[in-house]
């Protein structure tokens, strides 16, 4: 409808314009900026507080647009088709795309929310947003709007309220840049399951 538009399209008008967006997630609040604009992206620590030398993810609004950004190994697929839109963050090879202010090694973590709100944002802004948790560094991951605007409140230029987020468990992030892929951070999707699809996978189908 037209309120959802217009607010697309301010979202949009504003990472254009090299401002930050928080909005939420299936998981938690992000705090997003556009992936290209280094001076954007370096304002998200400032905000945070954070330690530069940490990655930022890369949420997406389905795959179209991944390979311009990570290196895909054949062994993630499954992994994408199966918790794709959802809590599960893959860590790939970054493509010469990635700035450093996103990320200062050699990989990307990227995601596909599962909420539409937050899917029509990414898409508003051009398919691929930069976006980490909308809290100061080492507090708790805000899980509604009042959250996030009381840890930084003025610092940001658009606030999306869109209720508590019904997730409110950060995602899992999984290296798939070896094998097997390793957790890095446990987070919504639970290790067994990623296992079980994981060993499906490698077990050649009966003829």
């Amino acid at each position: 409808h037209a309120g959802r538009k217009g607010l697309l399209q301010r979202a949009a008008d504003v990472l254009r314009a090299g401002g930050l967006i928080a909005f939420p997630t299936d998981t938690v609040y992000g705090l997003a900026a556009m992936p290209a604009d280094r001076a954007a992206v370096a304002r998200i620590y400032e905000v945070k507080v954070r330690n530069a030398g940490r990655p930022i993810g890369l949420l997406l609004c389905g795959t179209a647009r991944l390979a311009e950004v990570a290196v895909v190994t054949e062994a993630a697929r499954p992994l994408m088709r199966r918790f794709w839109p959802g809590g599960l963050t893959l860590v790939f090879q970054k493509t010469a795309a990635v700035v450093e202010e996103v990320s200062l090694g050699p990989t990307i973590g990227v995601r596909v929310p599962d909420l539409p709100l937050a899917c029509d944002l990414i898409r508003a802004g051009g398919g691929i947003l930069a976006v980490t948790s909308a809290n100061r560094s080492g507090e708790l991951s805000p899980l509604t709007a009042a959250d996030v605007l009381e840890q930084l409140g003025d610092k940001i230029e658009l606030l999306i309220d869109g209720g508590p987020c019904r997730g409110g468990v950060p995602s899992t992030v999984l290296d798939c840049t070896v094998w097997p892929p390793v957790v890095l951070r446990h987070g919504a999707v639970a290790e067994s399951d990623i296992r079980a699809v994981l060993d499906r996978a490698a077990r050649p189908s009966s003829k």
